[in-house]
């Protein structure tokens, strides 16, 4: 499903209190001409025997972007034939493969790979009919990875590698089908969620629902929530499943970013029921990652939030304009969205220690360029 629009994006990194008492974003780089909706991370290990986050980005005009060294620097890679794609889904991992997925009707919703850490890439898969609209890619490993589409023919398509290079369409027979005008949403690479052989993806417009397979996606249930619904701009916009059977959503109307009503709901029991989170974040929210234990994060439009009790009640911190994000620890995660000035939290404790996104022995990042 299409949503919001193209405007410049910027790439924050994230920094927690060692109370976690607030979260603080600093501006990493900006002015690159793109509406970044991707975003990937993973720790590699650096040459002094500390390991040291790598960060991928992508999004609209075909931008694809690296940091080796915590975002410190980044690289611009080119995709021959991606210059005018919309690259809303980005998974990289550790020695050289990334997958980059383009959204789109038709043949503008494509699945490249690298496995050469970005000079070289692969169309690995796309389709002619119209009705073809890829939301979102996720993996388990280098080599098996899923990636969700809209509704072709009354059903959601989805689409599976087990070796990193074929794609196919998983069988449909057992999935429900989908509703009339019902979609996914492609606005944070997030509303598909893989844990083992679970699968999970979520939907919007008439109804905010969730599929889920417990079985690599040879069975189907399908559950509806308690998200914001009625309308081709709302539903859920992003699904996580956690630890302890934690399962949680975040969403809302991006028409509407400041209303804070059906934004966020969690289930403690694999998705089999659900309920409103008690304390709602503070408008439509795009994406939710899990920190650790009960620690969560939310980011959108008009700013982010957090929770320390697995998503029932979640505190504003931020006013970003974010739209993804990935976290790796505590300490350490991205977030990306359009351009606009950054602006920190301003109520911190005065015992309150910040820690760069980078490592802790760093200060943190000063505003960085962007090489091509």
């Amino acid at each position: 499903m299409r949503s919001v629009r193209p405007i410049l994006p910027f790439l924050v990194s994230l920094f927690f209190g060692v109370a976690v008492q607030a979260q603080w974003w600093k501006v990493q780089t900006k002015g690159v001409d793109s509406n970044l909706r991707g975003v990937s991370a993973f720790y590699y290990p650096g040459e002094d025997g500390i390991d040291l986050p790598v960060v991928w980005a992508s999004g609209s005009n075909g931008v694809v972007l690296e940091s080796g060294d915590g975002g410190e620097t980044w690289t611009r890679f080119h995709i021959p034939g991606g210059e005018t794609l919309d690259f809303r889904g980005i998974v990289a991992f550790k020695g050289g493969t990334t997958y980059v997925m383009s959204s789109g009707e038709g043949e503008k919703s494509r699945i490249y790979k690298t496995i050469d850490g970005g000079p070289t890439w692969k169309l690995q898969y796309s389709d002619k009919r119209k009705e073809f609209f890829l939301d979102s890619i996720a993996c388990l490993s280098d080599k098996e990875c899923l990636a969700l589409g809209d509704p072709i023919d009354g059903k959601f398509l989805l689409l599976k590698t087990n070796d990193g290079e074929h794609w196919n369409a998983l069988p449909l027979e057992s999935m429900p089908a989908a509703l009339p005008g019902e979609s996914a949403f492609a606005a944070s690479n997030s509303c598909l969620a893989l844990k083992g052989n679970e699968v999970y993806f979520a939907t919007g417009g008439p109804a905010a629902r969730v599929f889920h397979s417990v079985d690599s996606g040879k069975s189907w249930t399908v559950m509806e929530t308690p998200i914001a619904h009625g309308n081709a701009s709302s539903g859920i916009f992003s699904i996580v499943a956690g630890d302890s059977h934690r399962v949680v959503l975040v969403g809302g109307n991006y028409k509407e970013p400041g209303r804070p009503n059906r934004v966020a709901a969690y289930s403690a029991d694999d998705g089999k029921t659900w309920q409103l989170a008690a304390q709602q974040p503070g408008g439509y929210r795009s994406a939710v990652a899990h920190i650790d234990d009960g620690r969560w994060a939310a980011v959108g439009p008009n700013g982010e939030d957090f929770s320390s009790d697995s998503g029932v009640n979640w505190k504003r911190t931020d006013s970003l304009n974010l739209n993804a994000v990935a976290l790796l620890d505590v300490f350490t995660g991205w977030a990306v969205g359009p351009q606009r000035q950054p602006s920190h939290a301003s109520s911190i404790t005065p015992n309150t220690k910040f820690v760069s996104a980078v490592r802790s022995s760093r200060q943190r990042p000063a505003a960085l360029g962007v090489a091509d």
